[in-house]
């Protein structure tokens, strides 16, 4: 399994939160992004929903990946989310979302950029991390989940 340590810290995995619709969540995301990434969070939001706009980020079971790339990032960075309650996030599925990982990057990091949007998709594909994502009782059990391969193998 992927080990995510690359893309977050601590400080970048949140859990709780509660937003009435897509909308609404797409500004609670690019709020937390400015804060725990120290980036623009009008411009994240921007380049977020434009995203959005050519196809959902909504990729099924429950998750979806926003993305984009922005100038004055250095690297590939993330923010995973476990929302409280599922959000209509216009998946590929039909299912609601509850578990979102966004993931920006630098203006000119093409290939890196899908790399790692490779490597989150695949993480999250597999269910059984899902689940225990869903599962996790706080912001520290997530965050071992989703960067510690040895953790996951084990738990």
């Amino acid at each position: 399994m992927a080990d995510l340590s690359d893309l977050l810290r601590p400080s970048t995995v949140v859990s709780g939160i509660a937003a009435a619709n897509k909308k609404a969540l797409f500004q609670q995301l690019s709020t937390l992004v400015g804060e725990r990434l120290d980036v623009d969070h009008a411009l994240a939001q921007e380049r977020m929903v434009a995203r959005e706009k050519l196809g959902t980020t909504g990729f099924g079971g429950g998750i979806a990946i926003p993305h984009g790339r922005m100038p004055g990032i250095d690297r590939v960075r993330g923010l995973f989310v476990r929302l409280s309650r599922p959000v209509d996030f216009k998946a590929v599925d039909q299912l609601p979302v509850d578990l979102v990982f966004v993931l920006l990057s630098p203006e000119d990091a093409g290939g890196t950029h899908l790399k790692a949007l490779a490597r989150v998709s695949r993480a999250l594909r597999d269910r059984s991390l899902a689940e225990k994502l869903r599962g996790a009782g706080s912001p520290d059990a997530l965050y071992a989940l989703l960067t510690q391969a040895e953790t996951r193998d084990a738990a």
